[in-house]
């Protein structure tokens, strides 16, 4: 009997020693996508016709941000902070002082133009290509013109390009408004 028990021991250890030991795989890689660099801001045709179509044909009106009725600052602003995700300052002085500026043979959709429509009113647009422009007008709310309309061809100023975030972007609004009014007594 005692060999009996010495032999199922070792046919229990030898079949023990036998077997495969379980595969322990080790877990894949987690793999993490570089960082990607802040590009500029992607304007289209189709998305400036698309905001276009959500605001069509509200009136405008001075300090105004809704679709009851907004100027054409607040009409810029809401626009870029739509369709870039980004703020900009809420008035024409502040807006017009961000960016580089561009020749108007230059002009590529996105960049905001500005025109003088009196000796000290200021009104600005972003540029769709064609010679057209996105605005918020006063006459007739929000709306697509002409650079060479024969309004606002006479009355066209200056145009910026906006390709990333400034300082002065990041200054406060009351700074760059008081930087903008500064600016204006210098003219």
């Amino acid at each position: 009997m005692a060999k009996r028990i010495l032999f199922a021991c070792l046919v229990v250890l030898l079949s023990a020693c036998a077997s495969n030991p379980p595969v322990v795989q080790a877990p894949k890689p987690v793999v993490v996508p570089p960082m990607l660099k802040p590009e500029p801001p992607k304007w289209s045709e189709s998305n400036l016709l698309s905001f276009h179509d959500q605001w069509k044909g509200t009136p405008y009106r001075l300090g105004g941000l809704s679709r009851n009725g907004i100027d054409c600052s607040g009409f810029v602003y809401l626009a870029y902070l739509d369709i870039v995700g980004s703020k900009l300052p809420r008035s024409v002085n502040a807006q017009r002082i961000l960016g580089k500026e561009v020749p108007r043979s230059e002009l590529v959709i996105g960049d905001l133009v500005f025109f003088k429509t009196g000796r000290t009113a200021r009104h600005v647009g972003i540029y769709m290509g064609q010679d057209k422009f996105l605005h918020a007008s006063t006459k007739k709310g929000v709306k697509i013109s002409s650079l060479n309309n024969v309004y606002w061809k006479p009355r066209y100023w200056f145009a910026k390009r906006l390709n990333k975030p400034t300082e002065q972007q990041n200054m406060s609004i009351a700074s760059l408004v008081d930087y903008a009014q500064h600016y204006d007594l210098q003219e």
